[in-house]
């Protein structure tokens, strides 16, 4: 069982940075997951943003977010990074960081066993 919290949403003009965090917790080890983030805007369905293997050598991003946003992790902290770059209102969404058991990069939502409660970011324009 794995736990994730996120962390570091709120309010920025079109242009600015933010940087979201995800720490997991529980019995079963997060460093041994692959790790993705989502985001849910309104009105829209959950889509992938990033995604990062276990050991943090392989990544993927949407191309919507290419070039603007980095996934990264720190498995000594059992915590995952989103850097956000550049933002744009259209970035404007609630995003959840989840959990794959597999260990590889995942695009797909369904593989996904853990998910937190997301973290909301509001881009104005």
């Amino acid at each position: 069982q794995v736990q994730l919290v996120e962390s570091g949403g709120g309010l920025v003009q079109t242009g600015g940075s933010l940087r979201l965090a995800c720490v997991g917790s529980g019995r079963t080890m997060m460093r041994t997951y692959s790790m993705g983030w989502f985001r849910r805007a309104p009105g829209k369905e959950r889509e992938f943003v990033a995604a990062i293997s276990w050991g943090g050598s392989y990544t993927a991003y949407a191309d919507s977010v290419k070039g603007r946003f980095t996934i990264s992790r720190d498995n000594a902290k059992n915590t995952v990074y989103l850097q956000m770059n550049s933002l744009k209102p259209e970035d404007t969404a609630v995003y959840y960081c989840a959990a794959h058991r597999s260990g590889v990069v995942v695009i797909m939502q369904s593989g996904y066993a853990y998910w937190g409660q997301g973290t909301q970011v509001t881009v104005s324009s």
